[in-house]
């Protein structure tokens, strides 16, 4: 009979997914994740092709956990704004964790901003289903909202300004409906969440 594997793929992606609510992705390597679980590497380089392949998962994780669960709140019943608040209390609730995602950049990177991206696209048809704008239009107002709510989320975390929810609801909604009516962004700016080799793409 063969013997049962005793550190498998998901407890070690679940130690380095603290590691990084914790520290930030730059602190996962194989000797922190080994030591944080109280074992050798070796079962690392088992589950996994390398350390970037860890790391990917990991964000893979993350982002799932966002879509899933941290961004799921409900607040005012609708469903893009209500997706804005909970990331704002994110924010607050995991500080670390989203400094090193949105502030610092460590962990920022395309598997996170597509998830972001794909499900505020998903709540905007939630909010607006009678809606017939083109994909690039829905595209360039969550790109829009994720700046606007972003933006609030820094300045609460880093203590630059205190809002009440009422108004942080206000400057969304208002956000929100400009960008309907403008097209500040589109294809042609090359806006996207994350900043990739000095530039944002």
């Amino acid at each position: 009979m063969a013997r049962k594997k005793e550190i498998g793929k998901s407890k070690i992606l679940n130690i380095a997914y603290k590691m990084v609510v914790k520290d930030g992705v730059e602190s996962l390597t194989a000797r922190s994740i080994a030591k944080a679980g109280h074992f050798s590497t070796q079962p690392l380089y088992l589950e996994f092709d390398s350390m970037d392949d860890l790391r990917q998962e990991v964000l893979r994780k993350i982002a799932d956990n966002l879509k899933n669960k941290i961004l799921q709140k409900s607040y005012i019943a609708e469903p893009l704004i209500d997706m804005d608040l909970s990331y704002i209390d994110f924010a607050q609730e995991q500080e670390n964790l989203f400094k090193a995602m949105f502030v610092e950049g460590k962990c920022g990177n395309e598997i996170i901003a597509d998830t972001l991206i794909d499900f505020g696209t998903e709540k905007f048809k939630e909010q607006y289903p009678d809606s017939k704008y083109s994909a690039e239009k829905i595209r360039s107002i969550i790109i829009a909202n994720w700046i606007t709510t972003c933006g609030i989320a820094s300045l609460i975390v880093n203590k630059i300004a205190t809002f009440s929810q009422t108004q942080i609801i206000n400057v969304l909604k208002a956000q929100i409906n400009d960008a309907i009516l403008n097209d500040w962004l589109s294809k042609k700016s090359n806006v996207s969440l994350f900043k990739t080799e000095g530039k944002y793409s």
